[in-house]
C-alpha cells in the first residue's frame, strides 16, 4: 500500500513482434532449397533418359576433378568425336592401347572386321569378281585364296602342264613373275605385314642329297625379292621354307605341291 492508502500502479509493457503471425522468413529458404533439389532431381532423370552412355560419361567426367590426369572422355562433339586425347575409345581406335579387357577386345574385333573387309576386296580384285580382271583365266588356274585367322593367304602353285618353277632348278618361270607382280601390286594397297612360305614336292628318298629344304627356302627368297619391288622391305615379316612337310594334295610328289603361300597378315590389337 502507498502512503496515502492506495495500491501501487503496475505498468506492463508487451513486446510485439511484427512478423509473428508469419513465423519469420526461414520457411522461404527451406522451400527454395526443396524446389531446387526437386529441379535437380528431375533434370537428372531427364538427362539419364535423353543421353547416351558416352554422353553420360562425358558429363560425369566434367565434374570429376581428376579428369586432367586420368584417361577420360571429354563428352563433347568436337574434332575428336566427343573424346579427349586420352579417352579409352580414342586410344583403342588409334592403336595406342586400352586400359580394360573390354576395350582391348572391342579394339581387336574392330581391327579384325576392318581387315576382313579389306581382304575380301583384295580377293575380288585378284580373282576379277565384279571388276576388271587383273589375270587371264589361264593364269587364275594357278591361284587360290582363303581368309584365315592369320590373314589373307594367296597360294600360287604349279600345274602338270604349267609349272611355276624351271624344271632344272628353282628359277621362276615368266608365269610366276607375272603372278608375283600382280600380287605385289595388290599388297601395296595395304599397310599390313607379309609372310612368305615356300613349299616343295617330295623327291625320291633314295636321293643322297635331298634338295627339298634348300628349294623351299630359295623359292621363298625369290618371292620376297619380287614382292619388295612393290612393297617396302620392312613389311616382310618372315620368310620360311617348309620343304615337303606340308603337302597341299596327295601324293606328296605331285607337282601341285610346288607352291608359294603369300599371306597378308592381320593387324594386331595393342
Amino acid at each position: 500500500m502507498g502512503a496515502n492508502g492506495n495500491a501501487p500502479v503496475v505498468i506492463k509493457r508487451k513486446k510485439v513482434v511484427a512478423a509473428e503471425g508469419h513465423h519469420g522468413g526461414a520457411w522461404k529458404v527451406a522451400y527454395a532449397d526443396f524446389v531446387t533439389a526437386m529441379m535437380a532431381f528431375f533434370l537428372l532423370m531427364w538427362l539419364l533418359n535423353a543421353t547416351t552412355e558416352k554422353q553420360r560419361k562425358g558429363l560425369a567426367d566434367h565434374f570429376d576433378p581428376s579428369v586432367p590426369i586420368t584417361r577420360a572422355s571429354g563428352g563433347g562433339d568436337g574434332a575428336l568425336s566427343g573424346d579427349s586425347v586420352l579417352a579409352e575409345e580414342t586410344l583403342a581406335r588409334n592403336g595406342v592401347g586400352a586400359t580394360s579387357p573390354q576395350e582391348f577386345e572391342q579394339n581387336a574385333a574392330d581391327i579384325r572386321a576392318t581387315d576382313d573387309a579389306a581382304f575380301r576386296d583384295l580377293e575380288d580384285r585378284l580373282l576379277g569378281r565384279g571388276a576388271e580382271a587383273l589375270l587371264t583365266e589361264n593364269e587364275l588356274r594357278h591361284i587360290v585364296t582363303r581368309i584365315t585367322d592369320a590373314g589373307l593367304v594367296v597360294e600360287v602353285f604349279s600345274l602338270p602342264d604349267a609349272p611355276i618353277f624351271a624344271p632344272a632348278g628353282d628359277a621362276p618361270t615368266p608365269l610366276l613373275d607375272r603372278l608375283l607382280d600382280v600380287v605385289g601390286r595388290l599388297f601395296a594397297l595395304t599397310t599390313n605385314r607379309v609372310a612368305i612360305d615356300g613349299h616343295s614336292r617330295s623327291r625320291p628318298v633314295v636321293l643322297r642329297d635331298n634338295p627339298v629344304w634348300d628349294r623351299s627356302i630359295d623359292r621363298a627368297g625369290l618371292a620376297r625379292d619380287a614382292l619388295e619391288e612393290a612393297i617396302e622391305a620392312g613389311r616382310i615379316h618372315r620368310v620360311t621354307g617348309h620343304a615337303d612337310r606340308q603337302p597341299a594334295i596327295a601324293p606328296p610328289m605331285a607337282l601341285r605341291n610346288d607352291r608359294l603361300e603369300l599371306t597378308l597378315l592381320r593387324r594386331e590389337a595393342e
